[in-house]
């Protein structure tokens, strides 16, 4: 999956092989917006076109355009990993979810 930004926002990249096209769709918004594209210039373009269409409904309906995010999701992971990052976030005095936040922050920017 290939990642496109404008203006902030973020959509994924797909090839649609049934159009002969790349098929965009913007990420975490309140609902779903998609775009086409031959080239990676045409993606953007209408990148920018669908973003503007979708922001101006939101303003008139007066919604917010972006998906509201608690902070807090729940993680199942095996117990060994569960032991060795509470370990690691005890040798550098975190708590697990400072750790986990730094480590997923730091993996995210890179």
């Amino acid at each position: 999956m290939n990642i496109m930004e404008v203006d902030g926002y973020k959509a994924k990249i797909e090839y649609d092989p049934e159009l002969d096209q790349f098929r965009g769709e913007i990420l975490g918004l309140n609902g779903s917006a998609d775009f086409y594209g031959k080239s990676p210039a045409s993606l953007r373009k209408e990148f920018r076109n669908s973003l503007r269409v979708f922001l101006e409904v939101c303003k008139e309906k007066e919604l917010s355009p972006t998906r509201q995010y608690s902070g807090k999701f729940n993680l199942r992971i095996p117990p060994r990993l569960h032991s060795e990052i509470a370990a690691r976030a005890t040798a550098e005095n975190k708590s697990i979810n400072q750790w986990v936040s730094e480590a997923l922050n730091n993996s995210v920017s890179e």
